[in-house]
Order: C-alpha cells, then sequence, then structure tokens
C-alpha cells in the first residue's frame, strides 16, 4: 500500500506495514512505527497530520514526542508493551549571514550528518561557490529565506552577522517560527543593545528567553573552526535536554537509554 497524500496521517493496522516505514526513510520523512508487542498489531504514523483513529491517545503522544527527539524506544503502558521505531530526516542547520565564519560552521556540521542552509540578502555574499559544504545558500532575506527553506522544531537557527537590521530581522522570523534552537553572535554589549530593540518591537521577555545569546558553550574558542565545535556543542546539548558540562562532573547516565 502506498503512502496517502493531502497531509493527512498515514496509519496501518496490518500484518506488516514495514514497506510504509522504510519507504518514509527513503523519502527522508518523520514517522514512527509503533508495535503492540503482546498482540503483534503495528501502526505507522507520520508527523504532518492529525492523530489517528483507534489507537490509544497516551501511545500516539509517546511516539509523537520520540519521533521529535529522534529516538527509538521500548515503553510500558499499563498491562501493554509497545515498541516505538522512528525514522527522520537529517538535522537542519540555518545560518543566516553569509560571513567567512559560516564556511567552518557548514564544515563541522556535515561532519556531524547534518544539513547547514545559509541565508543572506546580500547577493554578491550569498553564493554557492562560497560555502561548498551547504545544502543550500538562499539569497533573500530571513522571512522569506526561512520560508523557502522550512521551520519545524528539529531546526536550529543560528544568526551569525553584526549587522542589527539583518540580525533583528532573523531573530523576530525565528521566535515565530517553531525552531528547537535559536542562537545569536556577538558581544555582551551587543547582545544588551539587541535585547533592547527586540523589547522595543513588542518581543516579551518570555520569547527572549528562546535566544542563546551569546552563542555557543566556553571552550575558549580562539579559531573559527573551535568557535563552530563551540556552537554545534550548545546546539546538541540543547537539543538532548543537557547543560553541556564536563562529563566527569555530571551525574546519572552518560548515554540515555530508552
Amino acid at each position: 500500500m502506498g503512502l496517502p497524500c493531502g497531509g493527512e496521517i498515514a496509519v496501518w493496522i496490518a500484518a506488516d506495514p514495514h514497506p510504509g516505514f522504510a519507504q518514509l526513510a527513503r523519502e527522508d520523512r518523520r514517522g514512527a512505527l509503533i508495535t503492540d508487542l503482546g498482540t503483534g498489531e503495528r501502526w505507522l504514523i507520520t508527523a504532518d497530520g492529525p492523530a489517528p483513529h483507534g489507537l490509544d491517545g497516551e501511545v500516539v503522544g509517546l511516539a509523537e514526542e520520540l519521533m521529535w527527539a529522534e529516538r527509538s524506544e521500548l515503553h510500558t503502558l499499563g498491562e501493554r508493551e509497545y515498541f516505538i521505531d522512528v525514522t527522520h530526516p537529517a538535522p537542519r542547520l540555518l545560518a543566516v549571514g553569509a560571513v567567512d565564519f559560516a564556511r567552518q560552521w557548514c564544515r563541522v556540521a556535515r561532519a556531524i550528518g547534518w544539513r547547514p542552509f545559509v541565508i543572506d540578502p546580500r547577493g554578491f555574499f550569498a553564493r554557492p561557490d562560497r560555502f561548498p559544504e551547504a545544502e543550500q545558500v538562499v539569497a533573500a532575506w530571513p522571512q522569506e529565506g526561512f520560508s523557502r527553506v522550512g521551520i519545524d522544531r528539529a531546526t536550529a537557527i543560528a544568526v551569525l552577522t553584526h549587522d542589527p537590521k539583518l540580525d533583528d530581522a532573523a531573530l523576530l522570523a525565528a521566535l515565530d517560527s517553531d525552531a528547537g534552537y535559536i542562537g545569536a553572535m556577538g558581544s555582551r554589549r551587543a547582545q544588551i543593545k539587541r535585547r533592547e530593540r527586540l523589547l522595543d518591537q513588542g518581543v516579551s521577555e518570555e520569547a527572549l528567553t528562546r535566544i542563546s545569546a551569546p552563542i555557543g558553550l566556553d571552550l575558549g574558542a580562539l579559531s573559527a573552526e573551535e568557535t563552530a565545535l563551540s556552537i554545534m556543542g550548545e546546539i546538541i546539548a540543547v537539543r538532548h535536554g543537557r547543560a553541556g558540562g564536563r562529563l566527569r562532573d555530571a551525574s546519572g547516565r552518560i548515554h540515555e537509554v530508552g
């Protein structure tokens, strides 16, 4: 059976929906295969539609949470045991600002399997030849660029310019999106001025807490490559709900196990 169209969530209560799950993976889409280990029933859902009928809401909620957390896990709910297997596209990184540093940032992102994009309205700088590791270079203002590329909860946005007009436009558009991470470069003095400008434009104090600024982890980074590593480290830590400190000073599991 092929996948349905029109944005409706795909649900199979069938003997073997694995071909559909494999198809999701081939199409670089996000979804979850739920298996009731007691009865053998299986349901396949995607992230781009309403909740399915005939399946416990708690199980659906857990599957949706895991497909965005990008983890496959075994769970017991009541007297029933479920294995939830997820598939997802590579996470995306949106760099606002076709600055020289963005080149190293794209290189580090590619090295760890992420898909970097560069967005900048200045066509002279926003050229694919300057960013060979980028998935796409978009010569547009942030709001239009975000619309072209698309933003979801698994998307990270980093504002890398030092131009207030471009910075503010990017952050306003980012705060109006579902992006899971928003960061901005700049000195502490620049961050204070930016904060005042955003407040003047009607951004709430609560919304401002979504912005990681200054961006990155405190690694003492000096080179562009080290700075890129610092930023990626913070993005990964936020993505997994970690503080980003040293493991020797942490308690609990080193790696989360479902």
